[in-house]
Formats: structure tokens, sequence, C-alpha cells
């Protein structure tokens, strides 16, 4: 990894796995439903994912869009979820989990964790709808956490920059303090430099035409109105230009 800056990298496709790896990540998360932040990806897609790549593979464990407050069918779920992804050889898994108050559910959080183990755990952006987030990191390390994933409490990682300075200054090397949302090879660097942080997490996608050589225009078969006829993919050369870009400050600082 260059100047060991990590970059883990958002993915919902065989084929973003194989960009992302190509690319030069640590590691995929892998996901379904990107454009609701994330869930559960299927049996068959981890399988496949598991099967191609050589660098690590987390596996987001949400079994719906919306908040992290879940019912205990929505749990068992999630349990099931993690003895699968464990079964199918995945290095870690990515969870959060809610109390209504907004601050963290340690109990079921330690329940989940514990099954889990021995793979790696990433806390998500789960994160940035804690109502404190300074008890909230304290919270998520004590349950023994390797990843917090945080955009620092803002829509972009960028916007909460100053969240994620301070976060990291609180870990003080107990969690690594992940930013993601919004990271691109245009900003990269400055959240580096900002935040001290040095594990990053993007999509780094592109916009692709479908194969379909015949269209329905103005057709959409989700409530997001994305057309049928496009492929958001990872672009490998997104993935090397942040990790040049970030590994550009380390050298000239």
């Amino acid at each position: 990894m260059l100047d060991d800056i990590r970059l883990e990298i958002c993915i919902d496709s065989l084929s973003s796995a194989l960009a992302a790896q190509d690319g030069g990540a640590c590691r995929v998360e892998l996901c379904d439903n990107l454009l609701v932040g994330g869930t559960t990806p299927s049996y068959g897609m981890i399988k496949q994912v598991r099967q191609v790549l050589t660098i690590g593979l987390h596996v987001l464990i949400r079994p719906r869009r919306g908040d992290f407050y879940y019912t205990t069918d929505e749990l068992a779920i999630m349990r099931e979820d993690i003895r699968i992804a464990k079964g199918l050889g995945a290095d870690g898994v990515v969870l959060g989990v809610l109390q209504p108050d907004g601050n963290v559910d340690m109990r079921i959080a330690e329940q989940l964790i514990g099954l889990a183990r021995p793979m790696s755990v990433t806390w998500h952006r789960a994160f940035d709808l804690t109502r404190d987030p300074v008890r909230a990191l304290e919270d998520i390390i004590a349950l023994g956490c390797d990843y917090l994933l945080t955009s620092g409490q803002q829509p972009t990682a960028w916007e909460g920059r100053e969240l994620l300075a301070r976060l990291v200054e609180q870990a003080a090397g107990r969690i690594v303090i992940m930013p993601g949302g919004g990271v691109h090879e245009e900003n990269i660097g400055r959240l580096r430099r900002i935040t001290g942080a040095r594990e990053f997490h993007s999509s780094g996608r592109h916009t692709i035409p479908s194969g379909m050589e015949w269209q329905r225009p103005n057709l959409y078969m989700g409530a997001w109105q994305q057309s049928e006829y496009e492929l958001v993919v990872v672009d490998r050369r997104r993935v090397a230009a942040m990790l040049r870009a970030a590994s550009f400050l380390e050298r000239n600082n």
C-alpha cells in the first residue's frame, strides 16, 4: 500500500470487487442496494466475491434501509447473516445497532460482535446517527470493534472533517477511524492532513451504459428514478488516483 495509506472500497458487484482490487484497495465492503446506503448482500454474491478476491472482504450486516433500531425478527436475520458471512470466508463484518434514545445498544452489539469473532468488526455509519459522538466512540471501543466508519456526523466526510479530527485524537490508536462519505481523489489528501486518518472508505464509482440495445425510457423499477440502462461500478483508475493523492501528501510533508 502506498506509504501505508489504506483504502477500503464499497462495492455491490463482482466486477466492482475486481476493479477495487486492481486499483490497489486493501479490502472491500460488500453490500447490496447502495442507493439506500447499503444492505446485506446475497449468499451467492458473498461466495462469488470471496472466490475471486485476494484482498480483504468485509460484509455489511444491515437487513433494511433506515434507522438502526431493530426488531427481534430483524436481529435474528442479522445473526444468521453473520453466520453465513463467516461460513463463506469473509474477513470481517460491518454492523451497528442503536437504542431508541440514540445511544449505542451495548447489549445487542456485544452479542452480534461475539458471534462474528474471530472476524474483524467495523462499526458503520450508525455512529453518525448517535446523539453523543464522544460517548458513542468510547462505547464502540469498549465493545472491541476494530474500525469505525464515519462521515463525522455530517452528509460527507469533508463537511465532518473537524469532528473526524477530534475522533482520531480521542481514539488514540485504540480503534481505526475510517472517514467515509464523499471521499474522492480531489479531497482525500486534504482529509488525510486535517484529520490525521490513515485509512479511508470510498465508492470510487463511475457510470457505464447498459448493454441493452432496445430500451424503454422513463420507466423505473425503483423509487429513485435511476435509469435502468445505466450501471454504476467501481473505476479502478479512481481507486488508484485516490491512493496516489493521499500518498503524495505523505511524501511532501
